[in-house]
């Protein structure tokens, strides 16, 4: 990076790293205002308009919209 010299092993994960100087946000929620830097941020962000909770927790049930949120909540079991 031109900006801050952090390295990259792809074109691609520089392109989206330039996005965190620019400030660019290409990717828009249909829902609502939000704008997003990478397009999986907004596949994430987009479940919490949809319900849509595809991950679950093996022990008790519970569902999710992000792995991160279960992954937290097995650990507590």
């Amino acid at each position: 990076c031109v900006v801050c010299g952090r390295s990259f092993s792809s074109r691609g994960l520089l392109k989206v790293h330039l996005r965190v100087h620019s400030g660019e946000r290409p990717y828009h929620c249909p829902y609502c205002d939000k704008n997003f830097r990478q397009s999986s941020h907004l596949s994430v962000h987009i479940r919490i308009h949809t319900g849509e909770k595809p991950y679950s927790c093996l022990s008790c049930g519970k569902r999710f919209s992000d792995r991160s949120a279960c992954n937290r909540h097995v650990k507590a079991h």
